[in-house]
């Protein structure tokens, strides 16, 4: 996870809805590319994707065709968002679904276990244990490739429609250049600013009448500076009658709820053999087995 996540991953069929994308856009957005197939097995097809994205470096600022990646992608996918964690800390994220065969709720891990995710190894967990996110090439918080990772698998298995194409048209309306708000939310129950984008990738979608359920369907992405990991929250809703969003169909939210600093790392806990007993331990976080993150299994 050294390189850059510019963009949300993903291709679809010649349908004319991906031409025109930039070179510079093209070489950020590889990285994402090589992630997912990483994740869903897609190794064959995708083999060539995957080497080359390897392989591919970000565009310098200068470099031409830089300046297209939209300022969303830039916010959302290739900024360093665990900049400043420290070694061996765990963030820790609420996920709540409003449908009860989602899993209802959930608690996500981020365990980052090299300083700034220096040497890009975060771990991401869930109540199912440790989630195997590719670490080709990004630098971006991994929460937010597990969010979106898990929502595109639900809009293939709903629908039967193809997840590089949900994942290409949530990555068009990113591009597309969506405002971006300030904007003052509650997270972790203090009142935060941070930065909002909202998007509707299937408003205008020729094939929506596939699946009009999910038409309107929204994402928001809250990033603030001041949240350690920057993902203060990212929420998705399917309206209710008449694009009604005060009575969704289905909503899904992922927010930041703590961070847990200076975790022990496996072997070197105290008590076990040649490690010190006075290991020093965060004032706010004693050590017991209970506290070890699945992540770090």
């Amino acid at each position: 996870m050294t390189a850059e996540c510019g963009g949300f991953p993903g291709g679809i069929p010649d349908d004319g809805v991906s031409g025109g994308i930039s070179n510079g856009r093209r070489r950020v957005l590889a990285a994402c590319a090589a992630s997912i197939a990483c994740v869903t097995g897609a190794m064959g097809a995708m083999g060539v994707v995957v080497a080359n994205a390897q392989a591919a470096t970000p565009a310098p600022a200068s470099a031409p065709g830089a300046s297209d990646i939209s300022p969303a992608e830039r916010l959302i996918f290739t900024t360093d968002h665990l900049h400043g964690v420290e070694q061996q800390t765990e963030l820790d994220y609420a996920l709540l679904s409003s449908d009860a065969s989602a899993h209802g709720s959930d608690t996500v891990k981020v365990l980052v276990t090299s300083a700034d995710n220096a040497k890009g190894d975060a771990q991401v967990s869930d109540k199912r244990g440790a989630v195997p996110l590719p670490n080709g090439g990004l630098q971006c918080n991994p929460v937010i490739i597990y969010f979106l990772e898990r929502d595109i698998a639900e809009m293939e298995q709903l629908t039967g429609g193809k997840r590089r194409y949900f994942q290409q048209r949530l990555r068009l309306a990113l591009a597309a250049g969506p405002k971006i708000e300030t904007v003052t939310s509650q997270i972790g129950g203090k009142a935060v600013k941070a930065q909002q984008i909202v998007v509707q990738p299937y408003l205008d979608d020729p094939n929506a009448a596939r699946f009009p359920q999910y038409t309107g369907k929204r994402y928001t992405f809250l990033i603030a500076s001041t949240v350690p990991g920057q993902v203060a929250m990212i929420r998705t809703e399917v309206p209710g009658a008449n694009n009604d969003f005060a009575h969704p169909l289905q909503s899904r939210a992922l927010s930041f709820q703590a961070v847990l600093r200076k975790l022990t790392p496996p072997g070197n806990a105290p008590n076990a053999p040649g490690a010190p007993n006075n290991a020093p331990r965060s004032p706010n976080e004693p050590v017991t087995p209970s506290n070890a993150p699945r992540a770090s299994r």
